[in-house]
């Protein structure tokens, strides 16, 4: 009778190896999460400078300021601002500021039920427009620099077709204005959802529910992916501690005031009303022709919740002879926390904003 082929005792010995290297990654895993961790978000300095309702402005002040137009911030309403300042590192307010950039940053906080009648009107002709106000005469410019993150970048745009006249540069960044397009499962979504029924059951939109509907766009990345690559690395503390900042980020969501969630999903994204020149905002008509300021549009190549298509029409639309279609080579939020967006992307819209100072 033929030996057999197989090498147990190298099969025995390599076996032996990895369930030693286990023991030890637990071993470093565990004093891990017995120790200290940093895992807090929004760390960078800042100063609260104005309030209206639960509506606040962050103002970070850099070292040495190499702009007289100060740059305003505006994240979306279905998450947090914090992601602009999530890691050590990899912060966009922080490397703003490395730029010497003049940045505010709006915080939308939390509705409560007083807040779920409030329109796109009051969000952008009401509170954006109040905040805008405030930063001309605080630095007596006549106009801001406006910088938008995904549906804050939509309301940007909204904002200065609307007033053109106070915006000297335009910045996007994941931000949809074309809403009808088959790619991205978010966008299916909404041509079918009854919003209506939606938000005349909760009022307002509870955050747990966005997070799931969220989370449910991608399930194999979002929630068996992104996991086992926690158990891979839960021995290295800088993986460990980033990745709990950004739990903390993806699980905080607010809630979603109700009317602007059904004006959002009827107008934008089932009648695509924006790039048509036929959206309204209060009494005004929000016609892209009157973006005329320079105008810098990035988006991420692979964004499973903006994809490029959402994106890229934009700069065809606006009346500015300085447009600039940036596309990435990574997703909705890479976008803001990767190490090549840290190091490439935000020195350049630093420069741009520089060389268009005027």
């Amino acid at each position: 009778m033929d030996r057999p082929k197989i090498p147990v005792d190298l099969i025995l010995a390599k076996l032996a190896a990895d369930a030693e290297a286990a023991k030890h990654r637990l071993e470093r895993a565990r004093d891990i999460f017995h120790g200290p961790l940093a895992t807090d978000i929004g760390t960078t300095p800042y100063e609260l400078v104005y309030q209206e309702d639960r509506v606040r402005l962050k103002y970070y002040r850099p070292a040495a300021a190499r702009l007289k137009t100060p740059l305003l911030l505006v994240h979306g309403l279905f998450n947090r601002e914090t992601l602009l300042d999530l890691q050590p590192g990899r912060s966009v307010v922080h490397n703003l500021l490395k730029e010497g950039l003049e940045i505010y940053l709006i915080e939308w906080g939390s509705p409560t039920r007083r807040d779920q009648f409030l329109t796109l009107d009051d969000h952008i002709n009401g509170y954006m427009d109040g905040i805008v106000e405030f930063i001309r005469g605080r630095h007596g410019v006549p106009k801001v620099n406006l910088m938008g993150v995904c549906l804050g970048g939509t309301f940007a745009v909204i904002y200065a077709a609307l007033h053109p006249e106070k915006i000297r540069n335009l910045i996007t960044t994941a931000t949809p204005t074309h809403f009808n397009t088959p790619k991205g499962l978010l966008h299916i979504w909404m041509q079918e959802i009854d919003v209506d029924r939606l938000v005349n059951a909760f009022g307002n939109l509870p955050g747990n529910l966005v997070n799931a509907a969220f989370l449910l766009l991608n399930p194999p990345r979002l929630l068996l992916d992104k996991y086992l690559g926690f158990l891979e690395n839960m021995d290295d503390k800088d993986f460990v501690e980033n990745f709990i900042r950004m739990e903390k980020w993806i699980f905080d969501s607010p809630d979603v005031p109700g009317e602007t969630l059904r004006q959002v999903i009827k107008d934008l994204y089932q009648e695509n009303l924006l790039v048509q020149g036929k959206l309204k905002v209060g009494e005004g008509r929000v016609d892209l022709r009157r973006l005329t300021m320079p105008l810098l549009n990035i988006y991420g190549q692979y964004d499973h919740l903006v994809p490029p298509e959402a994106c890229e029409v934009l700069t065809k639309k606006v009346g500015s002879q300085d447009t600039e279609n940036v596309c990435l080579d990574t997703g909705h939020v890479g976008i803001y926390v990767s190490s090549r967006f840290q190091k490439e992307t935000v020195p350049k819209i630093g420069a741009w904003l520089l060389a268009r100072e005027g």
